[in-house]
């Protein structure tokens, strides 16, 4: 295995080898571009985050500034929107499901290094693959760590620090990250706190 197939296999590998440190650098170009777009020019925002990412559904939205490594490492699904700074560290695969809302300064990291200083210094590094599922919101400032996987429907704090699985159906928050509570049927006429909705039509058609 060259250096490229062990960072994609999660395995250690040393970043500079084997045209890792070139892809890179054209990854950087592009997101330069993107991050220098006239506001105004949506169709070339449009194409170029498809351009930059491994996969997108048919409705994307990131909003600039926008950083990433490689970008083909990341693959998105329908209706997905990330508020400004947000930052994926996509040496392993990062998989997002439909109708994921990513709030302002979030970042998401698979990369990490060896805990041992002899080791660390050795140049090796590794990712882990990280996977978020459908209709999950993850609030500002929050942290998604290497190998973490956020179940479907999944509401994150914000300043969170998520270092282990974050089950389905749950508000998750805190450094670590923890469950506080199930969300049920009760939230779901209620839009903040203990706000009710003053309208009809954010229920679904068979509600």
């Amino acid at each position: 295995m060259n250096h490229k197939e062990r960072m994609l296999a999660n395995l250690p590998y040393k970043s500079w080898l084997d045209g890792l440190e070139e892809e890179r650098l054209e990854c950087k170009k592009k997101i330069y571009k993107y991050n220098n777009l006239p506001p105004e020019d949506k169709e070339e925002k449009d194409r170029l985050i498809r351009e930059i990412l491994g996969k997108t559904g048919d409705w994307i939205n990131i909003e600039a500034p926008f950083h990433c490594d490689y970008g083909y490492n990341i693959e998105v699904g329908q209706m997905f929107f990330a508020n400004y700074n947000f930052v994926v560290l996509d040496v392993g695969k990062v998989k997002i499901g439909d109708n994921v809302q990513i709030a302002p300064n979030v970042s998401i990291y698979t990369a990490g290094h060896p805990v041992h200083p002899d080791s660390r210094n050795s140049g090796y590094e590794y990712g882990i693959d990280v996977t978020i599922g459908n209709n999950v919101w993850i609030g500002g400032s929050a942290c998604v760590m290497p190998g973490v996987t956020i179940g479907d429907n999944a509401v994150i704090g914000a300043g969170s620090v998520v270092t282990k699985d974050i089950p389905p159906n749950v508000i998750a928050v805190g450094n670590p990250c923890r469950v506080l509570r199930q969300i049920t049927e009760a939230d779901r006429d209620y839009y903040f706190r203990d706000r009710k909705f003053d309208v009809d039509d954010y229920k679904p058609r068979n509600c």
